[in-house]
């Protein structure tokens, strides 16, 4: 199993969740954050912007659903644009329900 986090412009979370759900996956988690990387920051009243306002997705995927599932995720977060976000995998060896 693989953890699946795709830190993405807040803007388009609702489609990086909406994609994950089209490759078949059950759960996923949506943290709304703060960040900050080489994409550019948006100046209001001549202060730039010291974070920009994006979203966190997690999800635990089977190894077989990887590919498919961060294509989607890049095919639906890519503008071209510095500051597009981030696709990170780890390896999942346990998982427990608190059932």
């Amino acid at each position: 199993m693989k953890r699946i986090e795709a830190i993405v412009q807040s803007e388009i979370s609702k489609q990086v969740v909406n994609a994950i759900r089209k490759k078949g996956t059950e759960g996923v988690t949506l943290i709304q954050s703060l960040g900050q990387g080489d994409g550019e920051r948006p100046e209001i009243g001549g202060h730039q912007i010291e974070f920009n306002s994006t979203d966190i997705t997690i999800t635990v995927i089977p190894n077989s659903k990887v590919e498919s599932v961060v294509s989607e995720i890049i095919k639906v977060a890519h503008t071209g644009r510095k500051g597009d976000g981030k696709v990170f995998g780890s390896e999942i060896t346990e998982s427990y329900d608190m059932v």
